[in-house]
């Protein structure tokens, strides 16, 4: 069986980071406190978190994996888990001294608070390959200023208000980092140029094979697999860049499709709903409609 170091509570492992334990449902952590590290010498290492991470790590100590791709990793990025996550560290399997901060939480605290209504729209805990966040040095210095807010609060002692002031400060920084993925996803417009063409070409791709009749109609999730990127960071940036969905970009296209067979061949509607991967013609026809203004019919007629 594959060996995983597990972290179940957040006590665990503030012990492990050499961290003192000021409230049973979140830290904040500063690395350079905790002992070398050799994970004894092996070259790969998997971790468990039965919590929300956000990692600040000023130094590279090892390539981080999730699933099957790298994060795209460097110096002073910010890096995201969601609970029940399990990351990948490969070391050259030397002792190094970790350095860098994390804020861990579990999901426990913010129970009953907005934050809890509000934590599934922080996309980024789902992002997993070529998608942390980098920071300017003036995003770096908010980040560390809304860390030591949040200790500063721990340190004060838990009473009757510690739960809503705790949540509140985790929201402004968790809003913070969304702006400052919004930045990331301007500032990186000619890699997502290259994203946005690689997309079209897997669509095109898809519909001159033979997937529509294996598979069925294109989803987002196997977009994003097929470019190795997280359904999530995939629709976020196909949003920013057009205005629109991936769903919605995907259906544009499968009515782009659609007009040509239509228009190109005599095939019946129903026909060409079974090759574009619809299981029930009446679907693509309901779809036509509500894009074109016209049933697929009609707009061969006025052709």
């Amino acid at each position: 069986m594959e060996n995983i170091v597990k972290f179940e509570t957040i006590s665990q492992y503030n012990d492990f980071n050499n961290a003192e334990t000021l409230h049973p449902l979140i830290s904040v952590i500063d690395f350079s406190k905790a002992h070398e590290r050799s994970w004894n010498g092996q070259k790969s290492v998997k971790i468990y978190y039965g919590f929300y991470c956000i990692f600040l790590k000023d130094i590279k100590c090892g390539d981080l994996r999730y699933g099957c791709n790298y994060y795209d990793y460097q110096e002073g990025t910010l890096v995201f888990t969601a609970p029940g996550q399990v990351m990948e560290i490969e070391t050259t399997g030397e002792v190094y001294q970790p350095k860098g901060y994390a804020l861990v939480f579990h999901p426990d605290l913010v129970h009953g608070t907005s934050l809890f209504k509000s934590l599934n729209d922080y996309n980024f805990f789902s992002y997993n390959t070529n998608e942390a966040l980098h920071l300017s040095e003036r995003e770096r210095q908010i980040i560390l200023d809304s860390f030591s807010k949040i200790k500063s609060e721990l340190e004060i002692g838990i009473d009757k208000h510690s739960k809503k002031l705790i949540a509140s400060n985790i929201e402004l920084f968790l809003n913070y980092c969304d702006r400052f993925y919004d930045r990331q996803f301007i500032t990186r417009e000619n890699v997502n140029k290259g994203v946005l063409e690689k997309f079209e070409d897997v669509l095109n791709h898809y519909f001159t094979s033979e997937k529509p009749n294996t598979i069925g109609l294109p989803s987002v999730a196997f977009c994003a697999d097929e470019l190795h990127l997280s359904a999530n960071y995939f629709g976020d940036l196909i949003k920013k860049e057009t205005g629109k969905s991936a769903q919605e970009y995907i259906q544009n296209k499968i009515i782009d499709v659609a007009k040509n067979q239509i228009l190109s061949n005599n095939k019946t509607v129903n026909e060409i709903a079974y090759e574009l991967g619809f299981k029930y013609p009446q679907h693509f026809s309901r779809l036509f409609k509500q894009r074109v203004g016209y049933t697929p019919n009609e707009y061969r007629s006025l052709n």
